[in-house]
């Protein structure tokens, strides 16, 4: 992608989101098949929760589609695989990478003045009931791997007592 003077928020956004994964990835690049697959909390009605394998199909398939509101804002083809549970640390790893390529493609034409949308019919509808334009898009998945990442942590500590 280009760093033109026109891509210079479009830039710190992607990079922000990838310093965001690249933090998931240190998080989870040591937990085992037993700990990913293990339900940590079966009190949560969020079937998204329950166990860091869950929780990782949650931010993956989550990122995918914030990149695919954005592509049908921007009436961008959206070709997203679907919601899939893994069964490694390593095919997460690559559902990851593949994610910040796809969310990187999705931007290739999207300038900074694209970023900000006031008129609220020209919004991104989501399917929670939120109304955002692109630039809020971005900050809310930024938001939601940092969110998840510390939940993981977490897990991982309930884990080593058990």
């Amino acid at each position: 992608m280009s760093s033109s003077k026109k891509q210079r928020a479009v830039q710190a956004l992607l990079t922000e989101y990838r310093n965001v994964v690249v933090a998931m990835n240190t998080t989870i690049k040591d937990v085992s098949y037993a700990n990913l697959t293990t339900v940590v909390d079966a009190s949560t009605t969020d079937e998204n929760c329950q166990s860091i394998q869950t929780i990782l199909t949650h931010v993956v398939s989550s990122g995918y589609a914030y990149a695919g509101y954005i592509r049908k804002n921007k009436k961008i083809g959206d070709d997203r695989p679907g919601k899939v549970h893994r069964t490694s640390i390593a095919e997460y790893l690559s559902d990851l990478e593949n994610l910040l390529l796809y969310t990187e493609q999705t931007f290739e034409n999207i300038e900074d003045d694209e970023l900000e949308e006031f008129d609220q019919t020209r919004k991104i509808k989501t399917s929670w009931g939120q109304s955002y334009d692109i630039e809020q898009m971005m900050e809310h998945a930024v938001v939601h791997v940092l969110r998840h990442r510390r939940q993981i942590e977490k897990f991982k500590k309930k884990l080593e007592v058990l």
